[in-house]
């Protein structure tokens, strides 16, 4: 299941922020089928948008599922019945017209509405934080981090598309049970959320770097870090290889430091099984 876990990985960082509902209506899908997961008991799952706006969902659990439509972290939900990590659905939509920028989030959050009856409201807490800053005083970066040129990657022409194994503009390759990242011309906030994912914690930039990256991270994942995966069991990462925060000063020149701050949480108040259909 370690091609699901990324999957579902790169599409929480494209997913809208605000977990907010807006206050005018949201748009819906015009059908929707939910039956019970594809491969109940298994961890993992797909969220796919299809040609014309159309979403097929293959044995996500509720708790999945929010992340995708409010853009949030597993630590950032808080609340909900029993089975929010256990029941795994299987979902069919497809709207009257092809949704078009954060239209697709939004929809995906009527869907939960209506079919699961999923109430929530946000509060903010005081918790732990990591603070991402530099690790030298003179500023000095590491060689794992660079300022992005322009023949660094390869721009993707979807008429033309690159070669097997070519480094692709503005894309993140996340594999959390080996510990290797790679970020090509993305800005800093691209590790950021990699780190939160991994580390189960916000993690917040206090760097000072701007404009597009290129990044390559390897390190040895601990238990705890796996655990942030259940779905993605470990492969060949060496096993005395660096922790995640020894590879963050020695290749990239950074380093976190342990804070408090305020984050935002999604409480749910109410959710139930859908009906099938």
């Amino acid at each position: 299941m370690r091609a699901v876990a990324i999957t579902l990985l790169l599409l929480r960082t494209l997913v809208a922020q605000d977990a907010v509902p807006p206050a005018s209506p949201r748009p819906i899908f015009e059908v929707a089928s939910i039956k019970p997961g594809s491969f109940p008991g298994l961890p993992g799952g797909t969220i796919r948008w299809q040609t014309g706006g159309a979403l097929r969902v293959t044995n996500m659990n509720l708790k999945e599922l929010m992340e995708q439509a409010y853009g949030v972290f597993p630590f950032q939900i808080s609340g909900g019945p029993e089975w929010l990590d256990s029941a795994r659905f299987d979902i069919n939509a497809k709207p009257d017209h092809e949704p078009k920028g954060q239209e697709r989030t939004l929809m995906l959050q009527s869907l939960l509405a209506d079919r699961f009856h999923l109430s929530i409201h946000r509060e903010t807490k005081e918790l732990p934080v990591y603070a991402l800053v530099l690790a030298r005083k003179d500023g000095k970066l590491g060689p794992k981090l660079t300022h992005s040129k322009e023949d660094g990657c390869t721009a993707y022409d979807p008429a033309n598309p690159p070669a097997r194994g070519a480094t692709v503009c503005g894309t993140r390759m996340f594999n959390p049970s080996h510990g290797f990242l790679t970020i090509a011309r993305l800005p800093i906030d691209s590790l950021t959320k990699t780190l939160s994912e991994v580390l189960g914690r916000t993690v917040i930039d206090k760097t000072g770097l701007t404009g597009n990256l290129d990044i390559h991270l390897e390190y040895t994942p601990d238990e705890n870090q796996l655990a942030q995966f259940p779905s993605d069991p470990p492969t060949s990462a060496p096993p005395n290889g660096p922790s995640i925060f020894t590879a963050l000063q020695d290749q990239l020149g950074l380093k976190l430091e342990s804070q408090k701050g305020r984050v935002d949480i999604l409480v749910i108040d109410r959710a139930e099984k859908p009906s099938e259909n």
